[in-house]
């Protein structure tokens, strides 16, 4: 690699690495790969459903450019003094599925690519909370089906299904087949259906347009949606 390239390369890792540090006060390895502008939102979330069998195949420059900038973030991290903390990564599947960063998968490029870095200027407390928000599992996500599918457990379909490495499951086999839909659009009815719920799950679409999954409901457990709507109804004391 050149070394105009490998400046160009820096300098695209240390504003990406500066804005996510500003926004979330830590940075990720994903959180530069997405902004460079190499790794497409729409990839990621294949991949956090296991659709891609490791995260670089998704990333859409070569090899030797990735790799140039995970050590340009290791060293822009270190001499701004970042913390690095380990984070484990987990597929959003009822299986929870460790999901894998590289085709070699080698220990150390999967222990770079779960490094965060956290901000000096975090207090002990704060680093914690941070710490323990990264390491939380993805919530599990039923998405609207757009086309005739069948379960890979037990051949059934319907509306909804949640995406498993294997293909796609119904809500039956997962154990949420007896949850009822509430659209979008009543955010107070909403917070208390989910608070109430034991068991819930976001549904989501595809959107053409958008090229991305957009959130368009809850499933929530019927009494818990029935129990919501009451309390709306009988007024704030009840809430």
């Amino acid at each position: 690699m050149s070394t105009k390239n490998k400046s160009s390369i820096e300098e695209r890792v240390a504003r990406a690495a500066s804005a996510a540090l500003a926004e979330k006060r830590l940075v990720s390895p994903i959180d530069v790969l997405v902004g460079i502008g190499w790794l497409d939102p729409a990839r990621l979330d294949e991949w956090r459903h296991r659709r891609l069998p490791f995260l670089e195949a998704g990333v859409q420059t070569n090899p030797s450019k990735v790799s140039a900038a995970m050590r340009a973030l290791h060293e822009w991290a270190t001499e701004n003094e970042l913390k690095p903390s380990e984070t484990a990564y987990v597929a959003r599947s009822a299986g929870r599925e460790p999901l894998r960063f590289s085709e070699s998968g080698e220990p150390a490029i999967e222990r770079a690519y779960r490094t965060h870095w956290l901000s000096p200027a975090l207090t002990a407390a704060e680093q914690a909370r941070l710490e323990t928000k990264a390491a939380k599992p993805p919530e599990i996500v039923a998405v609207e089906a757009s086309h005739e599918w069948k379960c890979h457990r037990c051949s059934a379909t319907g509306t909804w299904l949640v995406m498993e490495a294997e293909g796609p499951a119904c809500l039956g086999c997962l154990g949420f087949g007896d949850l009822v839909m509430l659209p979008s659009g009543d955010a107070l009815l909403s917070r208390r259906a989910r608070k109430a719920s034991p068991r819930s799950l976001p549904v989501v679409r595809w959107s053409r347009n958008r090229k991305r999954y957009e959130r368009v409901g809850l499933l929530v457990e019927p009494a818990a949606l029935g129990g919501a709507r009451k309390s709306i109804e009988d007024g704030p004391d009840s809430a």
